[in-house]
């Protein structure tokens, strides 16, 4: 194993060609107040793998590949499962 950072995220967007936008969420106790605080933060992720919105995905750090990616999809923990049709209502 090596030390790169690994990160669990879900998927935002897609919108761009082979690169996601993953986000990143945190929760921690504030230090002073005890309060809990959430936190997300969104990368840039180089995207190979075909990712969709709504994915579960691993990122890992990696050399820079653009001006803002720095992180690779090492692998998909959870796929989105496609929009499930909403039977119409029968009008009467």
């Amino acid at each position: 194993m090596n030390t790169r950072r690994r990160l669990t995220g879900v998927v935002a967007s897609n919108k761009m060609t082979k690169t996601v936008i993953v986000e990143v969420s945190r929760t921690y106790r504030h230090p002073l107040y005890g309060k809990v605080v959430h936190k997300t933060k969104r990368f840039q992720v180089h995207d190979e793998k075909k990712c969709r919105v709504g994915d579960e995905v691993q990122i890992v750090e990696s050399r820079p590949i653009s001006k803002n990616k720095r992180w690779i999809v090492e692998k998909i923990l959870k796929t989105q499962e496609s929009a499930q049709a909403v039977p119409a209502h029968d009008e009467v």
